[in-house]
């Protein structure tokens, strides 16, 4: 073989290699915007879809580093059809990561504040550190799920000074869940759910306001139809009576990119997160925080009150965050 010869074949080599590269590259971003692709477009159709899909909306926002990913690999492949792509998969996760529902302050004279707290304790582990913040922030009303029955007897006597009154589904594990609250209040029939889900009419100063405790059970494999039931439930509860003032609270097992909790809202709802711009601050898992996670918990209310702050606590022994927020009162229509 001649110099010339030699040179032409080490070329080719070469060629091949970065060939090799770029179709590895081309397939790779390929491969990362199909599953983005497939994720985005149930969200845009306005569905859960099934699994996998269902649990990967919670996390819609993170799937900005699979699609950034691809797109850098597109650049590098030169894969000019592929680039379009990506940005075209950018362009709707962008759009849908904005905050949903409305944002409108209610105009009516103002009557009440209300600071409400609520916490997934997570079979009780928590109920300790739950009390101490309790004390500490002296929240008006308070929504606790997974509440066994230790829980329940604990807060029962740590609390009664201070939240007297108290409407609960009893239950072991994560099935119990408990309202307290300062204010009086009178039974409500709850939502029939695989975990409780109590319910009471508090009165506020004069003013009757709805209280619903929610924790549905979450969209495990195999169990979405059974979460998109009860989130269903909620929403039915919400959409009985628009004209009385009402908080719905806890653990919903949805995020904003659910369209089942998006119907909740829908229903006359708006998420208290959202109305003091914190709508994506993550709730859990709280181990990850805050690297990582999906807001799940939630403060929602009628458009008779006015969020003006959220706060995110921190509590040993949980796997969720604490949400409090500061809410107003308004006067309705």
């Amino acid at each position: 073989m001649d110099t010339a010869t030699a040179e032409w074949t080490a070329d080719d080599e070469a060629a091949d290699r970065r060939s090799g590269r770029r179709r590895f590259r081309t397939r790779c971003a390929a491969l990362l915007f199909a599953g983005v692709s497939v994720v985005v477009g149930c969200r845009v159709a306005d569905t859960d879809a099934v699994t996998p899909v269902t649990q990967l909306l919670a996390f819609l926002p993170w799937l900005l580093v699979p699609t950034g990913l691809g797109l850098l690999l597109t650049l590098l492949a030169r894969w000019w059809t592929g680039l379009a792509w990506g940005i075209a998969v950018l362009g709707l996760l962008a759009w849908f990561i904005e905050p949903y529902g409305k944002s409108v302050e209610p105009t009516g004279r103002p009557v009440a504040s209300l600071r409400v707290l609520t916490s997934n304790v997570e079979f009780g582990r928590g109920t300790g550190p739950l009390v101490e913040a309790v004390r500490r922030e002296k929240p008006d009303l308070v929504f606790v799920q997974e509440c066994d029955p230790g829980c329940e007897a604990r807060l029962g006597r740590d609390l009664a000074d201070s939240h007297p009154h108290r409407s609960a589904v009893s239950g072991g594990g994560s099935e119990g869940s408990v309202i307290l609250s300062r204010h009086p209040l009178r039974d409500a029939d709850p939502v029939p759910g695989t975990m409780g889900m109590p319910a009471a009419v508090a009165d506020v100063d004069g003013q009757a306001v709805r209280l619903q405790l929610a924790h549905p059970m979450p969209p495990l494999p195999g169990q979405t139809e059974l979460w998109q039931r009860e989130l269903g439930r909620l929403r039915e509860a919400a959409a009985r009576d628009r004209t009385t003032p009402a908080v719905f609270a806890g653990d919903f097992n949805a995020s904003q990119d659910h369209a089942a909790f998006r119907r909740i809202l829908d229903a006359g709802l708006s998420d208290a997160a959202r109305l003091a711009g914190a709508d994506r601050t993550p709730t859990w898992p709280a181990r990850t925080m805050p690297a990582f996670g999906a807001q799940i918990d939630h403060v929602l209310v009628t458009e008779q009150f006015a969020a003006h702050r959220v706060r995110f606590l921190d509590l040993a022994r949980t796997d969720h965050r604490a949400v409090l927020v500061d809410l107003t009162l308004h006067e309705g229509r």
